[in-house]
C-alpha cells in the first residue's frame, strides 16, 4: 500500500475524529496510529529501519514488533524526553498567574513605557509570558488589564487585544518549552538552547508584522469593550511581588539552557562548558525554575498551604492533558514513519522539484486548517516530514524546518480551534470581528515567518 494512502488515512482519522466526532486529541492521534500501524505493510516496516542505518536482523525485528510493544515503546519514549520539561513549565506558569508574578511584568512594563505605549507593553508581555505559559491563560490573564486600559482612555481595544495575540501566540509555536516547538526540536534532534534562541529571533520578527496589522486593523475597524468587572485590572500594586521574583522563573531556563549551547560552541572542553552541560541541561534547567518559582508562591501564601496545593494540582493537570497529547503525537509520528511517507514525499519532491521548506510549512499549514490544533499540526507535521533530515543531506540546519513548522502552524485558525473562541468570547468580539483581526493576524505572522526562514536557510544555512 502506498505510504501516501496510509498519511491520509490517518488524517482523515485525526481531522474526523476531533472536528466531528469531536473526539480528544489524544484519542483520535492514537486510533489513527493504531489503524495505520496496521495497514503498513512489514516489508515497508523493513526498508524504512535499513535506510535509517539497521542492520537486516535488526529491521526483521522491528518489523515484527507487536503492535502493542511498538505503541507502548513510542508513548514511553516521547514521554521520556518531554514528560518532565512540559511539567515543569506548567508548575512555572501556573505559579506566575497565582502569586501575581506574571500581573507584576506587565504592570512594569507599564509603568516603563506609559499608557501611550500600552499596545506595546500588551505584545511584549505576551511575547515573554508566552515563553513558560500556555497561550489560553496568557490570554485570560492580560484580556481584562486590555479591556480597563481601554475603558479608560476610550480607544484602542482591538489593538490592545490583537496586540496580546501577536505576541503570546508566535512564542507558543516557536519557543520551547512549551509542547509544539519542544517536541519538534525533539524529533528533529535540534538542540533546545539552539530552538530557544532561533524562536526567540523569528518570533520578535513575526510578531513585529503582527504588530503592524494590529495597528492597520484598529484604524479600519472600531470595537467597544464592555464594561465586565475585571477584579485582575483592579489588584493592588502591594499584592503583587517584585519584578525581579516575577522575571526569575521566565528569564533563568532561557539563560542556561541557550549558555549551554553558547559554552559549547564557544568554549568546548572547558570547565566552564561542563558546569553549563550539567545546569544548562533543559530538564534540570526548567527543575531549577520551578521550584523557584513554586518556593515563592508558597512563601507567598505560607498561611494558607491548601490554596497552593490546589494550585499544583492545576498545573500537573494541565500537564498531564499535554504530555498525554504529545505522546500519542508521538506514536502516529513514529508510525508515519514506518510506512515510508517521509522517503516517499521526499522521492515526490525531487520528481517535482518541490523544497523541503515549502513542503513543511504547507503540509503543517494543511494540518492546523483541518484539526484546529497548533500543537497537533506540529506533531503531526514532524512525524510525516522527520524522514527528511535522516541523511543530513538538506544543505542546511534542521532548526529551519523545526522553525517553518511553528511558522505552518499558525495557519489559519477559525471555528474548530479553541484558541479561537477563547479569544472572540473573553473579549467580546464577534465572530466576523474575530476572523478578520486574530485569524488573519496569525495567518499573515505565519506567512512572513516562512518568508523569514527562507532567507535565514539560504544566507545562513548553519552547516
Amino acid at each position: 500500500m502506498d505510504p501516501i494512502f496510509l498519511l491520509l488515512i490517518g488524517m482523515v482519522i485525526v481531522i474526523g475524529g476531533i472536528l466531528w466526532l469531536r473526539l480528544h486529541a489524544f484519542v483520535a492521534l492514537l486510533a489513527a496510529a493504531v489503524v495505520v500501524a496496521v495497514l503498513t505493510p512489514r516489508d515497508a516496516v523493513e526498508r524504512v529501519a535499513i535506510a535509517q542505518g539497521a542492520t537486516a536482523a535488526a529491521a526483521a525485528a522491528q518489523a515484527d514488533e507487536p503492535l502493542g510493544t511498538k505503541l507502548a515503546k513510542r508513548f514511553g519514549n516521547a514521554s521520556t524526553q518531554l514528560g518532565l520539561l512540559i511539567a515543569m513549565a506548567s508548575i512555572i506558569g501556573v505559579c506566575l498567574l497565582a502569586s501575581g508574578g506574571a500581573e507584576r511584568v506587565v504592570r512594569s512594563l507599564l509603568g516603563l513605557f506609559g499608557e501611550r505605549q500600552a499596545w506595546l507593553v500588551f505584545g511584549i508581555s505576551g511575547f515573554v509570558l508566552g515563553i513558560p505559559m500556555f497561550f489560553d491563560t496568557v490570554f485570560l490573564l492580560l484580556i481584562p488589564l486590555a479591556r480597563a486600559m481601554a475603558l479608560r482612555t476610550g480607544k484602542n481595544y482591538l489593538l490592545y487585544v490583537m496586540c496580546i495575540c501577536a505576541g503570546t501566540t508566535m512564542t507558543h509555536s516557536l519557543v520551547p518549552p512549551t509542547p509544539g516547538p519542544l517536541f519538534v526540536a525533539n524529533a528533529l534532534k535540534v538542540d533546545i538552547g539552539l530552538m530557544m534562541v532561533g524562536g526567540i529571533l523569528l518570533g520578535i520578527a513575526t510578531t513585529s508584522v503582527g504588530l503592524a496589522y494590529a495597528w492597520w486593523a484598529n484604524k479600519r475597524w472600531s470595537v467597544i469593550p464592555t464594561a465586565a468587572a475585571d477584579s485582575a485590572a483592579e489588584r493592588p500594586d502591594s499584592d503583587l511581588p517584585a519584578l525581579w521574583a516575577a522575571l526569575l522563573p521566565i528569564v533563568l531556563p532561557v539563560v542556561l539552557i541557550s549558555g549551554q549551547t553558547i559554552s559549547d560552541t564557544l568554549a568546548k572542553g572547558s570547565d566552564f562548558a561542563a558546569l553549563m552541560s550539567q545546569i544548562g541541561n533543559p530538564t534540570l534547567a526548567l527543575t531549577l525554575s520551578a521550584a523557584i518559582a513554586l518556593g515563592h508562591l508558597m512563601w507567598r501564601l505560607r498561611a494558607d498551604r491548601a490554596t497552593v496545593r490546589t494550585h499544583m494540582q492545576t498545573a500537573l493537570s494541565d500537564a498531564g492533558t499535554i504530555i498525554l497529547v504529545t505522546a500519542a503525537g508521538g506514536i502516529f509520528g513514529g508510525v508515519l514513519q514506518e510506512t515510508g511517507v517521509g522517503l516517499r514525499i521526499r522521492e515526490l519532491a525531487l520528481v517535482y522539484q518541490i523544497a523541503v521548506l515549502p513542503l513543511a510549512f504547507f503540509v503543517t499549514a494543511l494540518v492546523r486548517i483541518g484539526q484546529g490544533s497548533a500543537t497537533v499540526a506540529m506533531v503531526t507535521s514532524v512525524g510525516i516530514l522527520g524522514g527528511f533530515t535522516a541523511d543530513g543531506g538538506l544543505g542546511f540546519h534542521p532548526l529551519y524546518i523545526a522553525l517553518v513548522i511553528g511558522c505552518g502552524s499558525k495557519l489559519i485558525p477559525w471555528m474548530n480551534d479553541s484558541g479561537f473562541w477563547v479569544v472572540c468570547k473573553m473579549s467580546g468580539f464577534r465572530e466576523i470581528d474575530t476572523l478578520r483581526s486574530f485569524s488573519i493576524q496569525l495567518a499573515l505572522m505565519g506567512t512572513a515567518g516562512f518568508i523569514f526562514v527562507m532567507l535565514a536557510a539560504w544566507i545562513f544555512p548553519l552547516v
